[in-house]
């Protein structure tokens, strides 16, 4: 039996995994109180997935002959998450090289054989330190070996928050940090003192945001900083004590809250370039989107604004190596996170910006220039994976425009990376790059793309299209051991018509077991995305993982419904203001090609669960029998429940406006409400369902899980309430994720398993 970590050790018993103790109700049976995953050495289990390492997005130093790896590792006996860095060649056979360090931290490439590392220490300050690798490349009669000297203490930092260090290689550290209204990070830690001392714990508010993701906003906001870091001809480090504010008296910040971080800022040998939410609407945070770039000397002075004035919100500013040109993706909507994303190039010379891909329909998500800057390469969603493309970067216009008159090599992104889902790219020398890549069946590992010289001579000399043949080279394999001998399913796709007679992509993942021909043997669960504007992709997830549930015997299906992104702006936008319209069209079409086409599932064990958007869709499902899903069972995780109260209650208040067409109480936002409010159809509810939901989710508040559970309780259907008070829109914690797992397939279980 794979599952097999000590009960007793978390305090718990044998008979009831995971299961705090409760009053005994008619709906917990004998069967459900016994219930236990599936297990086995070839089963991959909920346990294996909260126990597999994770690898986290590699970083290749200057000269592109090595990358730095993260990587993380759970273990349930240990109660403790082991936190490493590794270092590994990129074209060697060499073993990746664990890091003499302690385990936490962050890592960053100071040159080519050297790194810095920072740590808060056990005295509580924030320290700087140098490593040096040593390496003996392989030879005919050795293996080669990569060792490093000791570690090197260059200085500390003012406060112990430091994060987010990206290095200039003419000699200057720049980080992120939380500051008070001064701006000043040496005065942090005694403001820091004041403020927890101040006598009470009321925090008062003259405009939004109050709270925002998981936390109620405190007085300090978000800034960078620069500090000298350079190395003498002795080879010895010196670390400066003079930490400049490069935003102080602009009211920006950077990186933008909740979710920034490096992808947010990027550095040349003389600049910053960074994105912020437009200081206009720094009292007016929740209903807008828009952001704005800027650049700013590496040692301060008044930033230059780079954007028009007319965007939405703006993502991952990058500089190209000389300095000379810059790029960003661009929202053309304020107060919409769904919008196409665009690319824009600024050339820094001539003063001129342009938008590239304002005629593909696809948003970028992620970009980089070549290393010579001639060509830009980005991550988009296409079709439910997440691909590589390049284009070339023609000659600047004469004036900005947001609609250049190009030549078609310039309009048709080249495919590079195909499958899966790619990302954290990195242009490398020699025609490389470098990405992590991940699938249904794989966690991150890194990848070097080789080949790219050829492709970007083909593209320069021809008009015609033309196809990347080089290389995908896998660098670091780090969950295969772990994965072994579990056949993971690939995911196969599916496509039927939906909603308006358009095409829509689904994935299946056969559960463990199958048998093709053998009739009604398998249950089947529908798993329903959130966003709503987001999309089951060919990539691993270590909360909603399909495989998980193909794993414990569920034929699992995976529809991406109106609304669903990598399918064309139109069919994303087509949800807005219809979220219990088309998609629900799509779900039911595609649910019923799946129950035709598949003789092997037992309609009499479906079951749905879904998170976000999904837990809405749940929740509508339950007030609309008229649909036939024909589901036994139902699980809502952090669903919305009345939407007229998640447009006064989410932080984030834009969404709704957007997508609900208005203010609740605005007259288009009224009629949407009346149609599609779920709370409006509790009276037709009567399928069992678990509702799950984080008492520190802002986004939407845990009130909407317990609305749905009194309206199930008092129906007298069979429901089961799990909060986690500590958890946010997402279950993060290890422990908490083994027993969201374990409500949920016990829940389906007492509905659908199977009866001794």
């Amino acid at each position: 039996m794979r599952f097999s970590f000590a009960l007793s050790a978390l305090g718990l018993t044998s008979q009831v995994p995971l299961q705090p103790s409760l009053p005994e109700s008619s709906t917990m049976t004998t069967a459900q109180k016994s219930f236990q995953f599936v297990e086995g050495p070839d089963v991959f289990t909920p346990k294996d997935l909260v126990e597999l390492g994770r690898t986290g997005a590699g970083v290749a130093n200057q000269a592109g002959d090595f990358v730095l790896i993260p990587y993380s590792k759970f273990s349930f006996e240990e109660k403790k998450n082991h936190k490493n860095i590794y270092v590994a060649p990129l074209e060697s056979s060499v073993q990746p090289f664990k890091l003499p360090l302690t385990e936490g931290g962050e890592a960053f490439w100071l040159n080519g054989r050297t790194l810095a590392y920072v740590l808060e220490s056990e005295q509580k300050t924030l320290e700087i330190f140098a490593l040096d690798l040593l390496y003996e490349p392989a030879t005919n009669e050795s293996v080669g070996v990569l060792s490093s000297k000791p570690p090197v203490l260059l200085g500390t930092f003012p406060t112990t928050s430091a994060s987010n260090f990206r290095y200039s290689t003419d000699g200057y550290l720049v980080f992120s940090d939380s500051v008070y209204p001064d701006g000043n990070l040496t005065t942090v830690k005694e403001q820091d003192e004041a403020w927890e001392n101040r006598g009470n714990t009321a925090l008062v508010y003259d405009h939004t945001y109050e709270r925002h993701w998981d936390h109620w906003v405190g007085p300090k906001t978000q800034s960078l900083f620069s500090v000298r870091l350079v190395q003498d001809p002795d080879h010895k480090w010196t670390f400066g004590s003079e930490f400049v504010n490069l935003l102080a008296g602009t009211e920006h910040s950077s990186p933008v809250e909740p979710f920034g971080g490096t992808d947010d800022f990027d550095v040349s040998k003389q600049s910053v370039i960074y994105t912020t939410l437009d200081p206009a609407f720094k009292d007016e945070r929740a209903w807008h989107t828009k952001q704005n770039v800027y650049i700013v000397g590496i040692t301060g002075g008044k930033p230059r604004e780079l954007t028009s004035g007319s965007q939405g919100a703006t993502h991952n500013p990058v500089l190209n190596h000389v300095g000379d040109k810059a790029a960003w993706l661009e929202l053309d909507e304020d107060g919409y996170e769904s919008d196409r994303a665009k690319i824009v190039i600024y050339d820094l010379k001539k003063n001129v910006r342009f938008t590239l891909t304002q005629k593909w329909d696809r948003s970028p998500g992620s970009l980089v220039f070549s290393k010579e800057g001639e060509f830009i390469y980005f991550t988009a969603g296409d079709h439910a994976k997440v691909k590589v493309f390049v284009l070339p970067i023609p000659s600047t216009p004469e004036k900005s425009t947001t609609d250049p008159q190009l030549s078609p090599k310039y309009l048709s992104p080249v495919p590079i990376v195909k499958d899966s889902a790619s990302s954290g790219l990195q242009s490398l020398p020699y025609g490389r790059i470098l990405i992590s890549k991940s699938s249904f069946t794989s966690p991150n590992d890194v990848y070097l793309v080789k080949g790219l010289d050829a492709l970007q001579t083909q593209i320069t000399q021809s008009d015609e299209s033309v196809k990347f043949s080089g290389e995908v080279e896998q660098v670091t394999n780090f969950t295969a051991s772990d994965l072994e001998g579990k056949n993971l399913s690939k995911g196969e796709e599916f496509w039927f018509k939906g909603a308006d007679d358009i095409d829509v992509q689904g994935w299946i993942l056969k559960p463990k077991g199958w048998k093709k021909g053998e009739t009604k043997a398998f249950p089947v669960v529908l798993l329903i995305h959130g966003g709503p504007q987001g999309a089951w992709e060919d990539q691993w997830s270590t909360r909603w993982n399909p495989n998980v549930f193909a794993q414990q015997g569920y034929f699992t299906v995976a529809i991406n419904p109106t609304g669903s992104t990598s399918f064309g702006q139109a069919f994303t936008d087509a949800i807005a203001g219809d979220w219990g319209g088309k998609p629900f069209v799509d779900l039911q079409k595609g649910w019923k090609y799946i129950l035709e086409s598949y003789p092997e599932i037992d309609s009499d064990r479906a079951v749905a669960a879904g998170a976000s958007w999904g837990g809405y869709a749940i929740n509508w499902i339950q007030g609309h029998p008229e649909y036939n899903f024909g589901f036994k069972a139902l699980v809502c995780h952090d669903g919305v429940f009345d939407s007229s109260y998640n447009g006064f209650s989410t932080e984030e208040l834009f969404f709704f406006n957007h997508d609900w067409r208005g203010r609740p109480w605005d007259k288009d936002s009224e009629q949407v409400l009346r149609k599609f409010n779920p709370v409006n159809f509790v009276h037709k509810w009567g399928t069992p369902q678990l509702v799950i939901h984080g008492s520190k989710d802002y986004r939407l508040p845990e009130t909407d899980g317990i609305g749905a559970f009194h309206a199930l309780q008092q129906l007298h259907i069979p429901s089961r309430l799990v909060i986690f008070p500590n958890e946010n829109h997402w279950v993060l914690n290890h422990g908490n994720s083994l027993k969201w797992h374990y409500e949920v397939f016990r829940w389906f279980d007492q509905f659908v398993g199977k009866k001794d």
